[in-house]
Protein backbone atom coordinates (compact mmCIF):
# COMPACT_ATOMS: atom_id res chain seq x y z
CA UNK A 1 0.00 0.00 0.00
CA UNK A 2 1.44 3.35 -1.00
CA UNK A 3 -1.01 5.67 0.71
CA UNK A 4 -3.76 5.21 3.24
CA UNK A 5 -6.62 6.82 1.32
CA UNK A 6 -9.34 6.42 3.96
CA UNK A 7 -7.05 8.05 6.53
CA UNK A 8 -6.24 10.84 4.07
CA UNK A 9 -9.97 11.52 3.61
CA UNK A 10 -10.45 11.70 7.39
CA UNK A 11 -7.48 14.03 7.85
CA UNK A 12 -8.49 16.27 4.97
CA UNK A 13 -12.06 16.46 6.26
CA UNK A 14 -10.75 18.17 9.39
CA UNK A 15 -8.72 20.62 7.33
CA UNK A 16 -11.70 21.36 5.07
CA UNK A 17 -13.87 21.94 8.13
CA UNK A 18 -11.35 24.47 9.38
CA UNK A 19 -11.35 26.15 5.96
CA UNK A 20 -15.16 26.34 6.08
CA UNK A 21 -14.91 28.21 9.36
CA UNK A 22 -12.27 30.59 8.08
CA UNK A 23 -13.78 31.31 4.67
CA UNK A 24 -17.48 30.52 5.12
CA UNK A 25 -18.84 32.50 2.18
CA UNK A 26 -16.36 31.01 -0.29
CA UNK A 27 -16.95 27.50 1.02
CA UNK A 28 -20.74 27.94 0.91
CA UNK A 29 -20.37 28.93 -2.73
CA UNK A 30 -18.14 25.94 -3.42
CA UNK A 31 -20.62 23.64 -1.68
CA UNK A 32 -23.46 25.03 -3.80
CA UNK A 33 -21.44 24.37 -6.97
CA UNK A 34 -20.70 20.81 -5.83
CA UNK A 35 -24.35 20.11 -5.05
CA UNK A 36 -25.50 21.52 -8.38
CA UNK A 37 -22.83 19.61 -10.32
CA UNK A 38 -23.58 16.29 -8.60
CA UNK A 39 -27.36 16.52 -8.91
CA UNK A 40 -28.68 13.68 -11.03
CA UNK A 41 -30.04 14.90 -14.33
CA UNK A 42 -28.99 13.44 -17.69
CA UNK A 43 -26.11 11.75 -15.84
CA UNK A 44 -26.63 9.92 -12.57
CA UNK A 45 -24.62 10.89 -9.50
CA UNK A 46 -22.43 7.77 -9.62
CA UNK A 47 -21.37 8.59 -13.18
CA UNK A 48 -20.58 12.14 -12.11
CA UNK A 49 -18.45 10.88 -9.22
CA UNK A 50 -16.55 8.63 -11.62
CA UNK A 51 -15.94 11.64 -13.85
CA UNK A 52 -14.71 13.59 -10.82
CA UNK A 53 -12.38 10.69 -9.95
CA UNK A 54 -10.97 10.75 -13.48
CA UNK A 55 -10.45 14.51 -13.28
CA UNK A 56 -8.72 14.03 -9.91
CA UNK A 57 -6.32 11.62 -11.61
CA UNK A 58 -5.74 13.89 -14.61
CA UNK A 59 -5.05 16.90 -12.35
CA UNK A 60 -3.00 14.82 -9.89
CA UNK A 61 -5.07 15.77 -6.85
CA UNK A 62 -4.61 13.26 -4.03
CA UNK A 63 -7.43 14.71 -1.94
CA UNK A 64 -9.77 14.61 -4.92
CA UNK A 65 -8.91 10.96 -5.49
CA UNK A 66 -9.58 10.13 -1.83
CA UNK A 67 -12.95 11.89 -1.64
CA UNK A 68 -14.25 10.79 -5.05
CA UNK A 69 -13.08 7.16 -4.66
CA UNK A 70 -14.94 7.06 -1.35
CA UNK A 71 -18.05 8.62 -2.93
CA UNK A 72 -17.89 6.14 -5.83
CA UNK A 73 -17.87 3.24 -3.36
CA UNK A 74 -20.80 4.70 -1.45
CA UNK A 75 -22.75 5.07 -4.70
CA UNK A 76 -22.16 1.46 -5.68
CA UNK A 77 -19.49 1.83 -8.36
CA UNK A 78 -17.84 -1.42 -9.35
CA UNK A 79 -14.13 -2.01 -9.73
CA UNK A 80 -14.74 -2.57 -13.44
CA UNK A 81 -16.39 0.85 -13.73
CA UNK A 82 -13.44 2.44 -11.94
CA UNK A 83 -10.98 0.67 -14.24
CA UNK A 84 -12.85 1.88 -17.33
CA UNK A 85 -12.93 5.38 -15.86
CA UNK A 86 -9.17 5.19 -15.25
CA UNK A 87 -8.75 4.26 -18.90
CA UNK A 88 -10.37 7.56 -19.84
CA UNK A 89 -8.22 9.45 -17.32
CA UNK A 90 -5.08 7.86 -18.78
CA UNK A 91 -6.21 8.68 -22.30
CA UNK A 92 -6.77 12.32 -21.34
CA UNK A 93 -3.80 12.74 -19.00
CA UNK A 94 -1.10 10.54 -20.54
CA UNK A 95 1.82 9.16 -18.50
CA UNK A 96 1.30 11.04 -15.24
CA UNK A 97 -2.31 9.86 -15.23
CA UNK A 98 -1.12 6.24 -15.36
CA UNK A 99 0.59 6.75 -11.99
CA UNK A 100 -2.42 8.49 -10.47
CA UNK A 101 -4.84 5.94 -11.97
CA UNK A 102 -2.97 3.22 -10.08
CA UNK A 103 -3.36 5.27 -6.91
CA UNK A 104 -7.06 5.92 -7.55
CA UNK A 105 -7.64 2.18 -7.95
CA UNK A 106 -5.76 1.58 -4.70
CA UNK A 107 -7.95 4.20 -2.98
CA UNK A 108 -11.13 2.61 -4.35
CA UNK A 109 -10.01 -0.82 -3.14
CA UNK A 110 -9.20 0.52 0.33
CA UNK A 111 -12.60 2.21 0.63
CA UNK A 112 -14.27 -0.98 -0.63
CA UNK A 113 -12.52 -2.92 2.12
CA UNK A 114 -13.56 -0.30 4.66
CA UNK A 115 -17.18 -0.56 3.51
CA UNK A 116 -17.10 -4.36 3.76
CA UNK A 117 -15.35 -4.33 7.14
Amino acid sequence: MHKNWPQMAVELSGAVKELRGGAPDVMKGFSAIAQAALKANALDTKTKELIALAIGVATRCDGCIAFHAEAAVKLGATREEVLETMGMAIYMGAGPSVMYAAQALEAFDQFTGKKAG
